[in-house]
């Protein structure tokens, strides 16, 4: 689905559907023309799910989750015109929400508990700087700021992401 586009100022916001709550993106035009870039909270359970057109969800599992919310956000400047890959924009920040374990019961089991939170945080170190080395090998690492949480509304999500990138237009000129 296109997004709905309201421009207002130097903002413009990029949403879905006639109702929206939140939005998408949003994008601030800086003076020199680049661009500082909003994206929306987002898991790599149901949300990536849903954006994607995914046939399964993903459930705490962070090496898969968290390509799939950068898979996420680089649609989004697709369908919003900014950019075609996730490489081009270069992220300020990550703020991301770790989710505690699903199972086992920490009343139950409480040392399966803490084996599973430190396999979550272990697999989410390992994807989060994978995919960096990965998909933006020539960017620089964002500033990350990372709170463990109970639960986020995603129930199959083990983290919940937001960023804040620049689109640096001296850096991609357009071709001729």
């Amino acid at each position: 689905m296109p997004f709905k586009v309201k421009k207002r100022g130097k903002l413009t916001y990029y949403y879905e559907g006639d109702d929206p709550v939140l939005s998408n993106l949003v994008v601030e035009e800086l003076p020199d023309g680049d661009l500082k870039i909003y994206f929306s909270g987002l898991t790599g359970g149901y949300s990536a799910t849903n954006v994607l057109g995914l046939d399964t969800v993903t459930f705490m599992d962070p090496e898969k989750e968290i390509p799939l919310v950068f898979q996420c956000w680089e649609k989004w400047l697709q369908e919003a015109g900014i950019c075609e890959s996730i490489a081009e924009v270069d992220f300020v920040e990550i703020h991301a929400f770790g989710c505690q374990p699903k199972s086992p019961s920490p009343l139950v089991d409480p040392e399966g508990y803490v084996r599973e939170q430190e396999r979550l945080r272990a697999a989410y170190r390992t994807a989060y700087s994978n995919f960096f080395k990965t998909h933006c090998p020539d960017n620089g690492l964002p500033a990350r700021f990372t709170v463990h949480v109970v639960d986020v509304p995603d129930r199959a999500a083990s983290y919940e992401f937001y960023g804040v990138a620049l689109y640096q237009k001296q850096l991609h000129p357009p071709s001729d």
